[in-house]
């Protein structure tokens, strides 16, 4: 039996050789201050990936022009499909298993409220470099933590501010209304989610005009920083980050009218009742979506589309502003979300636990007139939202702590990198329903551990609207299938996938391993995934 020194030495042994194969940037060159590049980040929430790519039918011109004049990283993914897992790790370069934030801060039922005290965010180390730093719009990396506490000047009229944990209070007259609206048996009307008890869900309509929405504020604030800190001797870095395409689905009038809601294509996976993928994602559908009519869905993307057609407009704006400035030939602008939208995926809406790809792949584009060769390329990377903070500043020349995300600016150069990580990982706990979901994949396969239901494994480049769950027991191709546990491992998979689930779990286990994620507990009960720690000894 080996002992636990062994165990814990081939565990970093293994650590060490996959991380070999990421990328390891060279030390960031030293900048003055006259060579620093200004930073300028736009971050609407809840933004699905595919929306900026070339050809989509989201309407989005100034991010096509933007596409052009810079870079587009096509495989970008965040590390939970929630906002302050995201956030916090956007700040930090870290996973949440490193920085803390697990999920909602805003709820009683919070994991960790704030992240880890002593945890290291890139605005400080800009801080500390002499750049003047600037913040609008929405936080949500931590409870009590403000962008003040590390290093942002608040550019809001309002203070940038977090909920209060729920409380007796507030649910009450949640609670009270939702009765009321129970009771009076209202019929459901289009585009209207029943939600007995919960309050019915409208979850799409006509929003206000542009100008009088919190985003447009919340742009507008960005702009006012933006002239604020240009003409100075010092760098900058402002970050606008706004509501975006986050549910509820209300563009303005204007933007909707852009949209012929009937000539909308459903999602490729739209017809897939996931008969082989968890329970959960089942009821989430069965319960909810099915309540809309494939018009209604059709409409619900019109809607979706129309708010990020809105979001290249305020993005346009402020490009405009820097542009005025002088100062955007040495800029780096970054325009990415914190997570994704399934927006009818496989029939469900929103976000959360399902492991699909619409839900974790965000947008992620750059512009650098300085420091970009051969703009105009959309490129295949696996890129996680670990990578922002160090890309920040290596551009910057500014040394940072340890991170566990990688620079991109070595795609930036006229030629590809000749190392970059091969395999991208995510951290779910859940929300306010705790499931822990851990997701490794490649370029080609995509494996998920569910904690709590049927693991999922999807082979990328034969089915890449992941419709086949090659882990459920009735997907087992031949002659693989039998009784659990025939072959040692459980679903049993014919030799060649099995080769391949046994790397990827070993990858998810060392990458466990480096980020120190508390997934590791042996006991019977939680003992789930189908190949344990120790499959790394003989990785």
């Amino acid at each position: 039996m080996i002992s636990r020194r062994a165990f814990v030495a081939n565990m970093t042994a293994a650590a060490a050789a996959i991380a070999a194969n990421a990328a390891q940037p060279a030390p960031p060159t030293q900048r003055d201050d006259r060579e620093r590049p200004n930073i300028l980040i736009f971050m609407p929430d809840q933004q699905q990936g595919s929306t900026i790519l070339p050809g989509h039918p989201c309407i989005t011109p100034n991010l096509d022009r933007f596409g052009r004049e810079g870079l587009i990283f096509s495989r970008a993914y965040c590390p939970a499909p929630h906002c302050c897992p995201s956030r916090a790790t956007f700040m930090t370069g870290l996973y949440p298993s490193e920085h803390g934030v697990f999920n909602n801060v805003d709820t009683d039922t919070a994991i960790h409220f704030d992240p880890y005290p002593g945890t290291r965010y890139f605005s400080q180390s800009l801080q500390d470099a002499g750049y003047a730093l600037g913040y609008s719009g929405k936080w949500h990396v931590g409870h009590s933590l403000r962008p003040e506490d590390v290093g942002w000047a608040n550019l809001n009229s309002e203070r940038v501010t977090t909920n209060r944990p729920l409380g007796a209070d507030h649910r009450s007259s949640a609670w009270r209304q939702a009765h009321n609206e129970l009771e009076r048996g209202a019929p459901r009307t289009t585009g209207t989610v029943m939600r007995p008890g919960w309050g019915n869900l409208q979850l799409f309509g006509t929003g206000k005009p542009m100008e009088d929405l919190r985003d447009y504020k919340i742009v507008q604030e960005g702009i006012a920083g933006v002239e604020r800190f240009s003409g100075k001797q010092k760098p900058w870095c402002v970050m606008v980050s706004n509501n975006g395409g986050h549910d509820l689905y209300d563009p303005p009038q204007r933007f909707l009218d852009m949209y012929d809601w009937r000539t909308i294509e459903l999602p490729k996976n739209f017809r897939d009742r996931m008969a082989d993928k968890p329970r959960i994602y089942q009821r989430m559908r069965l319960q909810y979506w099915d309540q809309l009519s494939d018009d209604e869905v059709k409409q619900a993307i019109a809607h979706y589309y129309a708010l990020l057609t809105m979001q290249d407009e305020l993005f346009g704006m402020l490009l405009e502003a820097l542009k005025k400035t002088g100062e955007a030939e040495n800029t780096l602008v970054i325009y990415c979300s914190d997570h994704g939208d399934y927006a009818g995926a496989h029939g469900l809406w929103a976000k959360g636990v399902p492991s699909f790809r619409e839900g974790y792949n965000i947008p992620c584009a750059v512009r650098w007139p300085k420091g970009i060769a051969q703009p105009g390329r959309v490129l295949e990377p696996l890129v996680s939202t670990a990578d922002f903070a160090p890309t920040i500043l290596e551009a910057a020349g500014i040394p940072g702590p340890r991170m566990t995300g990688a620079s991109l600016c070595s795609w930036f150069g006229p030629d590809n990198p000749s190392q970059w990580r091969d395999t991208i990982f995510s951290q779910l706990n859940g929300v306010e329903l705790y499931y822990t979901q851990r997701i490794v994949m490649t370029h080609t396969h995509k494996y998920v551990y569910n904690g709590f239901d049927f693991d999922e494994f999807y082979d990328l480049t034969n089915d890449p609207y992941e419709l086949v769950n090659l882990a459920f027991p009735g997907n087992a191709p031949e002659p693989a299938r039998g009784l659990p546990g025939e072959a040692g491992a459980w679903p049993p998979l014919a030799s060649d996938l099995e080769t391949i689930r046994r790397n990827l779990l070993a990858k998810m286990w060392v990458f466990a391993q480096e980020t120190n994620d508390q997934i590791f507990n042996d006991y019977l009960t939680v003992a789930m995934a189908p190949l344990g720690p120790g499959i790394i000894l003989g990785a």
